[in-house]
């Protein structure tokens, strides 16, 4: 077997995916020892969030956003202007 062959073969992902006992991760070993001793309480199910005041219309953030690039783009204009060459 050429060494280029067995790199492929030490490497191959459908071969690593077939195996048949997959170690967990970390986070997964050290949940699972947390929890042997100290098991987790029930959790209760997430209702939706409570409504958040109206939220502004998005041609207000448009123009607001717009405004603001037309006016930088009229100081930067204005400051070349003043600006002796």
């Amino acid at each position: 077997m050429s060494e280029q062959d067995h790199w492929e073969r030490e490497f191959d992902l459908k071969w690593a995916s077939d195996a048949e006992h997959k170690e967990p991760s970390a986070r997964a070993r050290m949940l699972a020892a947390r929890w042997k001793h100290n098991p987790p309480g029930p959790v209760p199910f997430r209702a939706d969030p409570d409504p958040v005041g109206p939220r502004r219309s998005s041609w207000i953030s448009t123009a607001v956003v717009l405004g603001c690039v037309a006016a930088l783009i009229l100081l930067i204009g204005y400051a070349q202007t003043r600006t002796p060459y």
